[in-house]
């Protein structure tokens, strides 16, 4: 298979479009359309399904892109290990991150990095960590900044930064003046939660089961998919929520928010950088964890 044509088969997969994949390939539309022509004559199954201005991939073509994203993936490894030997490294570093590692923690040390290796681009994902988990185990990415661990025995999690969780209330609300509350008083209080997949909510159901509490007996108001739509929604004034410290430390400066200690629970949590335990990792990859300095023992992923 001509790597060329698998590049420009995710292009299309990614982007949902033949033109817009066309048009980052600097190619025409019925270039593109004769090179996926070929490439499906050549494995026998249809790949993609034209659906009006949509191209949508079969099951075998959702198939094949899992495996051309690891092709490509050794070719860009190839480059960067020839790069090296001959006395530089260059090239892209495509990584995810959960909200607050993505938000708040990697973009300032993405500076410092490329001024240590100039000729290296870096792009930053950013979704929920059970997202960049699944990714990091596809091949999509080489390393992923999450918040929570996942038991798989594939992923290998590093240490690398530390976070609070604290409870947050708008400045009406009875409890703005107090010093703590308990865990058991938040269950009659409207609430709004990180959805479901986030590293947010994972810690927070730990805590509670801890507890021998459980988030089914709170009063959620609201489930939200990211850190941004939960300050919105408490600063409004609709109900109360817990999030990491990082993510309100303005709204707690400015007094548009409360931050209020549980004195019962432990929110405090560990960010990881993962990696697939049985892939190799480029230079490039090598070149970041070391800049971290995430020279700590690998923590097994069933601890937590």
């Amino acid at each position: 298979m001509d790597l060329h044509v698998l590049e420009l088969f995710c292009r299309i997969v990614e982007s949902g479009s033949f033109s817009k994949a066309a048009n980052a390939m600097y190619l025409t539309q019925p270039t593109v359309s004769g090179h996926i022509k070929k490439l499906e004559k050549e494995i026998g199954v249809r790949l993609l399904d034209r659906l009006g201005h949509r191209a949508i991939p079969t099951k075998a073509g959702d198939l094949l892109y899992s495996y051309a994203k690891r092709m490509l993936a050794l070719r860009q490894e190839t480059q960067q290990a020839i790069d090296e030997f001959k006395g530089g490294l260059k090239g892209t570093l495509i990584f995810g991150a959960s909200t607050i590692p993505g938000g708040y923690l990697l973009p300032p040390l993405i500076g410092p990095f490329r001024a240590c290796y100039p000729d290296i681009t870096i792009v930053l994902k950013v979704s929920d960590s059970k997202q960049i988990i699944d990714a990091v185990i596809e091949g999509v990415y080489e390393v992923g900044a999450v918040g929570a661990q996942f038991e798989d025995s594939r992923l290998e999690y590093r240490v690398f930064a530390e976070d609070e969780m604290i409870l947050i209330v708008p400045p009406a609300h009875p409890w703005a003046s107090r010093r703590s509350v308990k865990a058991k008083e938040l269950l009659g209080q409207p609430f709004f939660l990180r959805e479901r997949g986030s590293g947010t909510r994972k810690i927070l159901e730990q805590a509670l089961e801890r507890r021998h509490l459980s988030i089914g007996a709170f009063t959620v108001i609201g489930e939200m998919g990211s850190n941004e739509a939960i300050r919105q929604a408490a600063k409004a004034g609709g109900g109360i929520a817990i999030i990491s410290k990082l993510a309100v430390a303005s709204d707690i400066n400015c007094g548009e928010l409360h931050g209020i200690p549980i004195a019962d629970l432990k929110l405090t949590r560990p960010f990881y950088l993962i990696t697939h335990r049985h892939r190799s990792r480029s230079p490039i990859c090598n070149a970041f964890l070391t800049f971290i300095g995430t020279t700590s023992r690998p923590h097994d992923s069933h601890r937590t």
